[in-house]
This record gives structure tokens, C-alpha cells and sequence, in this order.
């Protein structure tokens, strides 16, 4: 009885996992969302919080996601590396 309730909480931690690779994956689409695309900064800027949120994004990457947000077509890439923040974040988006 003990290893069946075992193997239970072992498959709902592997489900967790699964699942938290998928809003990863999710997340991950939309924080590279096309520049100019209709909502694309607002889209961006609430992955990005996603990754802030897992202490994956510094809280100064994140506020530049912020100021961008109504800014469809403003890449925050540049801004962030321009203002000498988030090189882990840079280096993890293929921006350097």
C-alpha cells in the first residue's frame, strides 16, 4: 500500500514537473514574441515576469519589459545591454 502511495506522489511530482516545463516552453514563445506585432510588448512583458518570477530575470531587466510594454516595436534587448544589466538574461536570449 506504502509503494502504490508512493508511486502516486512519485507520478504527480513528475506531472508537476511536465507541467512546469510546458508554461517554461509557453513562456519562453511569448516573452520572443515579433517586435510590432499588436500587444506584443504587453505580451512580452508578462513573460518576462514569468521569468522574473522563477528568479530566472533580474528586477532591472524586468522594469525595462516594463517601460516597453506599450511599446510594440521597441526591442528591450538593446536597453538592457545598453544599460549594463541582465548579462544572464542577454546571454540566455542569444543577445550579446
Amino acid at each position: 500500500m506504502a509503494d502504490e502511495a508512493d508511486k502516486q506522489q512519485q507520478d504527480g511530482q513528475q506531472q508537476d514537473g511536465q507541467q512546469e516545463d510546458g508554461e517554461a516552453a509557453e513562456q519562453w514563445e511569448l516573452v520572443n514574441t515579433p517586435l510590432g506585432e499588436k500587444w506584443s510588448g504587453r505580451t512580452r512583458y508578462a513573460a518576462a515576469m514569468f521569468f522574473y518570477k522563477r528568479g530566472e530575470m533580474s528586477a532591472e531587466a524586468l522594469e525595462v519589459y516594463r517601460i516597453c510594454a506599450r511599446l510594440d516595436s521597441e526591442d528591450p534587448l538593446p536597453i538592457i545591454r545598453d544599460r549594463g544589466i541582465g548579462r544572464d538574461w542577454l546571454k540566455r536570449m542569444g543577445f550579446e
